[in-house]
């Protein structure tokens, strides 16, 4: 059986697991530090953000395709491309803390990723309605 979660609800679950694991292995000081030394990702999400609400804007009230349709989100696939990365971090990142410490990095980049998609989405139907 496979189980498949909207990309939201797993980013959200995902967070919440992080910032739980960070807090009970680092404490809340370098928890905080943690999430600062991303801040050139964090502030990369706003400018897509911003370009996603205002393809968002242009197509609101008409009817889309959704172009990333099959892009389903399956649990067990994320999980394992998720442990292939820890043990990778695992070597390279001087063991279990430096591993751990990557966690809300890869967050921001699936979140990147995931934002840029919806962007291309709302896009290609605005094109679609707009240039036709």
């Amino acid at each position: 059986m496979q189980i498949i979660m909207p990309p939201r609800n797993l980013f959200i679950l995902s967070l919440i697991a992080i910032i739980s694991v960070y807090l009970y292995v680092f404490g809340q000081e370098k928890t905080i530090e943690l999430i600062k030394e991303e801040y050139l990702f964090i502030l990369a999400l706003l400018p897509i953000t911003l370009t996603l609400l205002y393809f968002k804007m242009k197509v609101k009230g008409k009817d889309l395709i959704d172009f990333n349709k099959n892009n389903s989100f399956s649990l067990k696939n994320t999980i394992v491309f998720f442990l292939i990365f820890q043990v990778v971090d695992y070597i390279g990142e001087d063991g279990f803390i430096g591993m751990i410490s990557m966690w809300f990095l890869y967050w921001i980049m699936g979140l990147i990723a995931l934002l840029i998609m919806e962007t291309i989405n709302y896009y290609k139907n605005y094109k679609l309605l707009y240039n036709s």
